[in-house]
């Protein structure tokens, strides 16, 4: 498989709980791939942001349903801020 962004990070994104699929590079030619739950507050998404950008992740992707999205739309700043593109702005394909 071609590696088309090699930081990347994908989002579940549900009422209570997002879970976050952090995915950078191993040892050698390995992916290492990190899952964690945040809430949906902004403080919540906050730290999410934070972790992403521990990772170096530069590109983010989500999958919601109904409007579960919405928060994370109106705090993508906090994603921007640290220099990933934003959920809408790019789509990455993680196999988490």
């Amino acid at each position: 498989m071609q590696v088309i962004y090699a930081r990347a990070a994908g989002l579940d994104i549900h009422l209570k709980l997002i879970v976050a699929c952090r995915i950078t590079p191993g040892e050698g030619s390995r992916v290492q791939r990190e899952v964690r739950s945040f809430g949906t507050t902004t403080a919540a998404i906050g730290q999410m942001a934070d972790w992403l950008a521990e990772g170096g992740v530069t590109h983010v992707t989500m999958e919601a349903t109904g409007v579960y999205w919405k928060p994370i739309v109106r705090h993508e700043a906090l994603l921007n801020r640290e220099g990933m593109k934003g959920p809408l702005l790019q789509a990455v394909v993680a196999a988490c």
